[in-house]
């Protein structure tokens, strides 16, 4: 016995697009409407199981309602000279009034209830036209996003940081002068206190190098990103 006709609405209606580069996961979006007025059952399968994520893969469209289902393609090493023989098929069925268990309604469902659609896929490369005309609009979309106020206001942090850098440079230097100093001392009284300025010297010298470290590291990514930004 032939099966009833789809009532479901396809969107698309025979084939399914992923568009490339396949390095990671690419998502097609099927649409499902129902124009009866009943509510209707469906399900999602595919050929290829491992290689797709659906969601949802299975539920219920109200009557008079649409419901979009999100095909994700998992990354894989692309072939052109290989066809896709991966296959899609949307299988319905009308709900039954009194229902309460989708899957019982599956379960007891009879063929000549069963409804399905089904779609092939295609995946697709970007065109070199289309590769190139995405890279040049990437810079413009970048620079467009930041107003001269910003930069001027980045330009300004990048000077406070290099005075304050210098700062604690000259800082540096002179706790290095007093240590020698104190080293000098010919006492043993002077010496034994030199000792004790030396090792405050060397802990406020290792802080002071580790906040020129921080610093000089941070002037160094914000001066990266504001060259990127103004290229």
């Amino acid at each position: 016995m032939a099966r009833p006709e789809q009532v479901l609405l396809l969107e698309p209606q025979q084939e399914l697009k992923f568009r490339g580069p396949f390095t990671d996961v690419v998502t097609a979006t099927l649409k499902l409407t129902n124009p009866t007025d009943r509510n209707v059952c469906f399900k999602v399968k595919t050929t290829a199981p491992r290689r797709y994520c659906v969601r949802p893969n299975s539920g219920i469209i109200d009557a008079g309602t649409s419901i979009n289902v999100s095909v994700m393609l998992q990354p894989f090493e692309y072939d052109p000279n290989e066809k896709s023989k991966h296959k899609f098929m949307v299988q319905s069925i009308l709900a039954p009034r009194d229902m309460t268990d989708m899957e019982g309604v599956w379960k007891e469902a009879k063929s000549d209830e069963l409804m399905d659609s089904k779609l092939r896929c295609a995946f697709e490369m970007p065109l070199e036209n289309d590769k190139a005309t995405e890279h040049s609009a990437l810079p413009k979309s970048a620079s467009a996003s930041l107003d001269d106020g910003e930069v001027k206001k980045i330009m300004e942090e990048c000077r406070q940081l290099q005075m304050e850098v210098q700062r604690l440079r000259e800082e540096n230097k002179q706790i290095r002068e007093d240590d020698g100093l104190r080293k000098r001392k010919p006492t043993q009284t002077a010496a034994s206190h030199s000792s004790t300025m030396a090792s405050t010297a060397m802990t406020k010298d290792e802080g002071l190098s580790t906040r020129i470290l921080a610093l000089c590291l941070l002037f160094f990514v914000i001066g990266a990103i504001v060259g990127k930004l103004v290229l």
